[in-house]
């Protein structure tokens, strides 16, 4: 079998590379759309144990409808992906992954880049999954909270391990089982979004900060603090940070949590609650220290070297974006295989040069130190096992729950 080999690039070009990747991507405005709207169940299980070996354990439910798989006479697959989310040549039209898997494969990809909010593009499929109908998508990249409830009506369809030996084989740990697909018997992760703490060193002016505690609490930061409006990940650290677990936590602990949060704005210490809009505040300097998702502070990283981050040793915050197959999806077999093409190094390599999430590929780091060595040493790219260790998820909510958390995190950030 033909493998797909990275381009080894030198650094100019991996420079060149990454100012035009950088310029023309949408990946930080593109963040308060992934990250937005309700949902009834959330993130991956941080640090939770590999499932038994073997064929990945079953769902929750029992799983979606398939259609006649026409595979074998349709050498297609349809795939609908968020915008800037997958990697381009030097022109930014071709994408070398997809091309290498026709190549090898002969099964043509229809990519398109049609999602660009959650819950508008449920309400685009919704109709044709609850009508049992093809969505004329047979890869769709949905964020945790929104697979879960795909998961959970039947819409999506249960994986055949057969298929996707890379995959499950090159899972890395902290994605092998969130609770809202115990082991990922209907999902496997697109990329992992950590949500970690950023400074700017000079805004700092020598403040020591290694907690959450210590952007609440330390009066030299007042007004220069900034928290995400993104609930799960601003609750989750803030529980963290109070010795609670975002994977077990009651009601009580919640209220908790929300009551710290409201002591620290009462007192001014928060400047704001933002969206992906931090990226200019912290870069300047209105911000001494923030909440920040992990892909953002590598492209600020890259441009500012004031920026930095930290991660508290109560741990950080991990979710994800899910590949699933739709109900009704006429090319299931070849679904699969993509999946599990993209859970090969090499590809998966290809794929963190260009995009810098949180890569959910174990065994990827000498590919990817061939095309960008900087990136392959990036602990925000490529995690390791103390860090994963550390990660967290934010524990799945039922209905009411959902409501009643949002409402009261809303009130906290006069949203």
């Amino acid at each position: 079998m033909e493998q797909y080999e990275p381009d080894r690039l030198s650094a100019a070009q991996v420079a060149a590379m990454r100012r035009s990747f950088r310029n023309g991507r949408a990946a930080l405005t593109r963040r308060s759309l992934l990250r937005a709207s309700a949902g009834g169940a959330l993130a991956v299980g941080g640090g939770g144990a590999l499932s038994g070996c073997g064929i990945p354990a079953a769902g929750k439910t029992q799983g979606g409808v398939s259609a006649e798989d026409h595979s074998k006479e349709e050498k297609t697959v349809n795939f609908s992906n968020w915008t800037e989310y997958m990697d381009v040549d030097d022109s930014g039209r071709r994408h070398p992954t997809l091309e290498a898997f026709t190549k090898r494969t002969g099964i043509k990809v229809e990519y398109t880049e049609d999602i660009n909010d959650n819950t508008e593009f449920f309400g685009k499929i919704k109709p044709q999954l609850a009508a049992g109908q093809d969505t004329g998508r047979d890869i769709i990249v949905l964020t945790d909270w929104l697979a879960a409830r795909l998961i959970r009506l039947g819409w999506a369809q249960k994986l055949d391990p057969a298929n996707l030996p890379n995959a499950f084989a090159n899972l890395s740990p902290q994605f092998r089982s969130p609770d809202w697909d115990p082991g990922r018997a209907y999902s496997y992760p697109w990329q992992g979004i950590a949500a970690v703490i950023a400074y700017n060193k000079k805004a700092l002016d020598g403040v020591e900060v290694k907690t959450l505690s210590d952007l609440l609490d330390n009066p030299k930061l007042k007004g220069r603090v900034g928290l995400l409006t993104e609930m799960r990940d601003t609750m989750g650290l803030t529980l963290l940070d109070m010795d609670k677990d975002p994977e077990k936590f009651t009601a009580d602990d919640y209220d908790a949590a929300l009551a710290r949060l409201q002591k620290a704005v009462d007192k001014g210490q928060i400047r704001r609650f933002t969206g992906n809009d931090y990226t200019a505040d912290i870069s300047k300097g209105d911000f001494a220290a923030c909440v920040a998702w992990a892909g953002d502070v590598v492209q600020l990283k890259a441009d500012n070297p004031d920026i930095d981050f930290l991660i508290p040793d109560s741990g950080y915050m991990m979710s994800s974006d899910n590949l699933l197959i739709p109900n009704k999806a006429r090319h299931k077999t070849n679904a699969e295989r993509l999946i599990d093409y993209y859970f090969e190094p090499q590809a998966a390599a290809r794929l963190a040069a260009y995009i810098n999430f949180v890569c959910p590929v174990d065994g990827v780091k000498d590919d990817l130190a061939k095309i960008d060595e900087d990136a392959a040493n990036n602990p925000l790219i490529l995690p390791d096992r103390a860090m994963q260790a550390k990660s967290r998820a934010f524990r799945s909510l039922s209905s009411e729950e959902e409501t009643v958390f949002e409402e009261k995190f809303a009130k906290l950030t006069g949203a």
